[in-house]
């Protein structure tokens, strides 16, 4: 399998069956070997279903019974995965997905390692609330004075990876929710995986509200963790076995994929 790509979904409910179908119409031109893998965050609602209805041998369905948060997610996704590239999209596609192509070829000119979605690089298309533009300014100062990454955006949620940077990273990971994008950067750039590149994006958040005082406390507090873990305890110089993922459940007519617990790196 060429690519992978990697759909965390939590609440899309019947959203998400259009937002497949746009997602495999920017794929099918790209001529290449690929899977989507759809990972239902414990939904309660009609996200894993509607997805189902998506037609296409290349669609498959995760689910777990219990949100988990975004980076078990993405993770579990990863694990039943085939991909030597592999990316990560939200379900709401606010990213939209016909960047996929150029982050892919951008990966192979320039042969890196990690390419990540910038919503400031000079060529983004970015339209979302000026206090949330604030916030995120704000946050990557924190982070270039903390972590030094060169890069100017680790939050944007559309990411390309070779395989074998995922395979060593994952397993080093202790943050499953809000800084998930954060540690997983932090650490492929600590294991020497160190040609990580910038790309435009299209961004139209759907959204006006800013993020919650409970959230924004969430977020600090794992990011001291991540620079706890990195610069004091030293805790990912050292190899960890793959994280216990629950294991899917099937729902209606479906049968949900099994566990691959031997797909370690």
């Amino acid at each position: 399998m060429d690519l992978s790509v990697v759909v965390p979904a939590y609440r899309e409910g019947t959203r998400i069956y259009d937002n497949l179908r746009r997602l495999l119409g920017e794929l099918d031109p790209l001529g290449a070997d690929y899977e989507v893998v759809v990972v239902s965050d414990g939904n309660r609602d009609a996200t894993a279903s509607e997805a189902q209805r998506v037609a296409s041998s290349r669609v498959r369905v995760i689910e777990y019974s219990r949100n988990r948060g975004k980076g078990y997610a993405l993770t579990t996704g990863v694990r039943h995965s085939t991909g030597a590239l592999i990316i990560f999209i939200d379900a709401d596609m606010e990213l939209h997905p016909r960047e996929i192509r150029q982050f892919v070829r951008q990966l192979r000119e320039q042969d890196l390692d990690v390419v990540i979605g910038s919503k400031r690089h000079p060529d983004s298309r970015v339209h979302y609330p000026l206090f949330r533009r604030v916030q995120s300014l704000v946050y990557q100062m924190l982070i270039r004075l903390l972590f030094q990454l060169g890069v100017q955006d680790t939050q944007t949620g559309l990411k390309l990876f070779r395989r074998e940077v995922l395979e060593s990273v994952l397993p080093r990971l202790a943050v499953k929710q809000f800084a998930f994008d954060l540690e997983l950067l932090v650490v492929a750039r600590h294991l020497g995986f160190t040609r990580i590149g910038e790309a435009p994006i299209e961004l139209a958040y759907q959204f006006s509200s800013t993020i919650s005082p409970r959230a924004v406390y969430k977020i600090l507090w794992d990011t001291a963790a991540i620079f706890y873990r990195l610069h004091v305890t030293r805790y990912y110089d050292e190899p960890h076995p793959w994280p216990e993922v629950e294991a899917p459940v099937a729902a209606g007519s479906a049968q949900r994929a099994p566990v691959d617990a031997a797909r370690r790196s």
